[in-house]
């Protein structure tokens, strides 16, 4: 008896990833779960002076002082609610690979669903919104559109100099330099 080898078409599989979802207002965003260190609830948080307004302060975990930026106060100029569904989520903020990563922290209202799907069905929507860097790329569902948030791009030079300052080099540092 003789074999019979049937080949099927077999689409190639997507590669899916997961998103944390949230809102601000009425609107849906997403961040890459790779990009989430830890969802917590909404903690208290020390202010920092002469921080823009969208800074809403720092708070101290496992050790570290860690800045936390109110994302709906960045975007739109409002607060996030205070609400159950409010959360401080902790995430791997690097915006430049010569530099360690750092924590960063986000109030993101309503934080509480995610998203499975592959990522190249977010797409540009066609805007240069040069004062959002962040706000990435849109995917249409039955909901509506969410929008990508991309977190390496949340802080300018200015802010990320104030709530990630560079320690000065010791002096032992400085000799061994050329």
């Amino acid at each position: 008896m003789s074999e019979i080898t049937v080949k099927r078409n077999v689409a190639p599989v997507a590669k899916k990833a997961l998103f944390l979802l949230f809102r601000i207002g009425s609107e849906r965003y997403a961040l890459r779960a790779t990009e989430v260190a830890e969802v917590l609830p909404r903690l208290p948080l020390k202010p920092i002076a002469r921080a823009p307004a969208w800074v809403a302060g720092v708070f101290a975990y496992r050790g570290t002082v860690v800045p936390v930026i109110d994302l709906s106060a960045l975007t739109f100029g409002q607060s996030a609610e205070a609400r159950t569904s409010t959360r401080l989520v902790l995430v791997h903020y690097r915006p430049d690979e010569s530099l360690p990563e750092q924590r960063l922290g986000l109030i993101l209202e309503q934080a509480t669903d995610t998203l499975r799907c592959d990522p190249q069905e977010f797409q540009p929507y066609g805007l240069d919104n040069r004062q959002a860097p962040y706000l990435g790329p849109v995917r249409e569902d039955a909901q509506g559109l969410v929008q990508w948030v991309r977190v390496n791009d949340l802080l300018d030079e200015a802010v990320r100099a104030l709530l990630f300052p560079v320690p000065p080099l010791d002096p032992a540092q400085l000799e061994a330099r050329p």
